[in-house]
């Protein structure tokens, strides 16, 4: 593109590079969870699980976590491919398009279900944790991520409002 400065050129590719691990990383947690579902004794042995372990009580919490845990990864995909479209929209010269709103406005609606599915996963954790076998999870309530869905409802606002003011402008000339 043209119009990529160097900053549009690293958030491209290291979008491109998030998405690549973001996949991946879902795959992984996809093939845990299928592999103690069709597959348990097998899953249990190659982790080190004993059959008698107290661990196992903990499966189910355990693949309900790895469900929300594939969700977040399509959700943090929903991120990307926006964040992605909105460069290349910027690099082209056309920042305050409508579609750039739109893609702001479902990026924020994303990071809001990535919050509450955080404190979802936060509470699984907490309920089934004992002093034997204690969760310590990367989730629960964010003073950033709520503030990131903040900014990102009240810049969509701005990227709607911009390009209004800019098809206005378009149509004075």
């Amino acid at each position: 593109m043209a119009g990529m400065t160097p900053a549009l050129s690293t958030a491209n590719v290291v979008l491109r590079l998030l998405r690549v691990l973001n996949g991946l990383s879902g795959v992984a947690i996809l093939a845990l969870l299928v592999a103690t579902l069709v597959a348990t004794p097998w899953t249990f042995a190659a982790l080190g699980i004993a059959d008698d372990s107290d661990i196992a009580r903990l499966i189910v919490p355990l693949r309900w976590i790895a469900a929300l845990g594939v969700l977040a990864v399509v959700l943090s995909d929903v991120v990307l491919r926006r964040l992605l479209a909105i460069v290349r929209t910027v690099g082209g010269g056309e920042p305050f398009a409508a579609d750039n709103a739109l893609r702001l406005e479902s990026i924020a609606w994303a990071l809001l279900a990535l919050q509450l599915l955080s404190i979802v996963i936060a509470s699984i954790g907490k309920a089934v944790s004992t002093p034997e076998f204690p969760l310590h999870l990367d989730a629960g309530f964010s003073i950033n991520g709520w503030l990131a869905v903040l900014m990102t409802f009240i810049l969509a606002r701005v990227f709607a409002d911009g390009a209004r003011m800019r098809e206005e402008l378009d149509g004075t000339v």
